[in-house]
């Protein structure tokens, strides 16, 4: 019998990867003694990446689920892990040094094992401090090899990165394939030479199926001396997500390898209740082309992670985009169309910004770079005369040092709009500011939480936990779904088509007015969302895409209002779109006269945001 293989269920990333949310805390715990039950896992994803900021979404305080969902796995030995962002530890932003810290020691006591650590640009100056915090409050930390092909990531680049973090004291290696175009077999040449500098160093590997290469990546990784294999189960296996357990644990038994025999029986049960939650409310945020493997995934190296959301804002950008060719006489493009010229964009896009790691948070950038270089060009502008701050804080080095040069016109853009190239470490960019969320929770009469886990997902996700806490979110979220809810229930062609329906969500019933062929319906969801009509004089600024519109982006900002003097250029608001904040800037001084949004409103491309005069 050959060497030992265990296996990993990553069942956070398996709903990640599929679509917009992830299971509530109930589900959760109903699925854990099958999960156990299987028999097969030595290790189960429990958290991490957006699992915190979905269930805020929806209204759920993910501190309960993470306490509650981690417990009946360590009940069992089996270890819990986690996917942490280092610099941006949970969310799509960089974090303040005290918030990392906390960060750690909260995760720790709730009981999550193991923290993957990863940074997209691989810069160690990101990691390497998260694997310091992550061992002082008792984690496991595995450092991530953050993989993608390209001139500049070859094989000694990667197996060198691994010697670094291995050499700074972490505890075990992760070859994140987060797009799963890592090639074959030079991921077994790097588990292979990281091997040979450690023998002993613990080797997990992570890949998505989309694509096509992560069967033979993983039985190339596992001949070079892999110790673990991330897996998913049916019906959210394949596709945009991960290979099936049972496909993968036949495959290293046929080569020889010792692996966990797999309790049948159980998996059904994994695999039925997966379905229930599918069919109670995750499904209506999982687009049908998530469950498909496609190789033109290969080209742009966009991330399975990243798919379940970005369809979905293709789908939403594509409404937008169709709505300003209707209304120019123009042709409208299809989703695959659209999807055609994103991908193609983004393989664009993506040498010239410097060569990122497509993952979160810079698969996101380069997407929403590429997809705004896309809708812009379609309607006559230039290519690049849209790009979010956060973006242009990549590009500056701000959040680390990108892998290769920028190109010629971004870096003449950025000496052009006064911008500056930066080397230093990136948390000096970013000041403690937990004093201010204690101070702010304090005025509220909001608890600090138990090991002040309240506190740091209050800074770790301001406005949503906000929204949270006010019902906001629960009550916008219960709405989406009744919407979609009813749209799926819409009747057949030719049948009685009913103006209304009545939706129950979570016990609360929705009316929901429905529209038929190209007439949109009017729903309680959009009319809660919908901004009021600015009054105001003067010149109005319009939104250049849709989104989310908020005040400020940070508790350092002091929101704009009625009657505030602005000067030309000044920030006056922000969308939120595509998980990034686009800064909105008056095109003239003046006096604002009306704000016909409140933070949080949902905008579309050309609603008043303000009137200035």
């Amino acid at each position: 019998m050959g060497k030992e293989i265990k296996f990993s269920l990553v069942f956070r990333d398996m709903w990640q990867s599929a679509g917009k949310y992830q299971p509530r805390v109930d589900q959760l715990l109903k699925v854990a003694p099958a999960i156990i039950k299987m028999g097969c896992f030595d290790r189960v994803e429990t958290n991490g990446g957006g699992f915190e900021q979905v269930n805020l979404l929806y209204g759920e305080n993910p501190n309960n689920a993470v306490r509650q969902w981690t417990k009946p796995f360590h009940e069992a030995g089996i270890q819990t892990h986690m996917l942490d962002r280092a610099l941006n530890a949970l969310r799509m932003s960089p974090c303040p040094k005290d918030l990392r810290k906390l960060f750690y020691k909260v995760k720790k006591a709730q009981g999550t094992d193991i923290t993957r650590i990863f940074c997209g640009l691989n810069d160690p100056r990101n990691v390497i401090p998260s694997i310091q915090y992550a061992k002082e409050a008792g984690m496991i930390a595995q450092a991530s090899l953050c993989i993608t092909h390209s001139p500049i990531h070859t094989v000694e680049f990667y197996i060198n990165l691994a010697k670094t973090f291995i050499d700074a004291g972490a505890d075990e290696i992760c070859l994140k394939d987060m797009a799963g175009i890592g090639r074959p077999e030079s991921l077994g040449k790097i588990v292979a030479g990281i091997k040979a500098y450690n023998k002993d160093i613990i080797i997990q590997y992570h890949s998505h199926a989309g694509p096509g290469f992560n069967m033979a990546s993983i039985l190339e990784v596992a001949r070079g001396g892999c110790d673990y294999i991330d897996t998913g189960v049916s019906p959210l296996s394949w596709g945009t997500g991960h290979a099936d357990i049972i496909a993968v644990q036949e495959m290293l038994k046929d080569a020889g390898f010792k692996v966990k025999e797999i309790n049948m029986e159980a998996y059904m049960e994994v695999r039925t209740m997966v379905q229930e939650m599918m069919d109670d409310f995750l499904g209506y945020y999982i687009p049908a082309l998530n469950h498909l493997n496609n190789s033109l995934l290969v080209k742009p190296g966009l991330p399975g992670g990243m798919m379940g959301s970005l369809m979905t804002d293709l789908e939403d950008n594509l409404k937008s985009l169709n709505k300003w060719k209707v209304k120019n006489n123009q042709p409208e493009l299809t989703t695959d169309q659209l999807l055609v010229k994103l991908f193609d964009e983004v393989a664009y896009v993506w040498p010239k910004v410097g060569y990122p790691c497509l993952v979160t948070p810079f698969s996101q950038y380069v997407k929403n770079l590429a997809l705004m270089n896309v809708m812009q060009m379609e309607k006559g502008k230039e290519r690049w005369s849209m790009i979010a701050e956060n973006i242009w804080d990549m590009i500056l080095g701000k959040s680390g040092q990108l892998a290769g040069p920028v190109d010629k016109v971004l870096v003449d853009m950025a000496k052009a709009e006064g911008r500056e190239f930066m080397t230093t470490d990136p948390q000096e960019n970013y000041p403690d500011d937990l004093d201010t969320y204690r101070q702010k929770m304090k005025e509220n009469g909001w608890e600090l939480g138990l090991d002040d886990e309240e506190l740091f997902e209050y800074a770790m996700h301001p406005q949503q936990y906000e929204a949270y806490k006010s019902g906001a979110a629960k009550a916008a979220f219960e709405k989406d779904l009744a919407e979609r809810k009813a749209k799926k229930n819409a009747p057949a062609a030719g049948a009685a088509e009913p103006k209304t329906l009545t939706v129950t969500v979570n016990g609360q019933s929705y009316k929901v007015d429905i529209a038929y062929g190209d007439q949109p319906a009017a729903t309680a969801a959009q009319d809660a969302a919908a901004p009021a009509a600015a009054t105001g004089e003067g010149i109005e600024v319009l939104a250049p895409l849709e989104g989310k519109a908020y005040l400020v982006q940070s508790s350092s900002e002091t929101p704009k209002k009625v009657g505030d003097h602005v000067e030309e250029g000044e920030i006056i608001c922000y969308i939120e779109a595509m998980k990034v904040f686009n800064r909105i800037k008056a095109e003239k001084a003046g006096t604002i006269t009306s704000i016909a949004f409140a933070s949080g409103d949902s905008v579309e491309e050309d609603d008043v945001l303000m009137t200035i005069a």
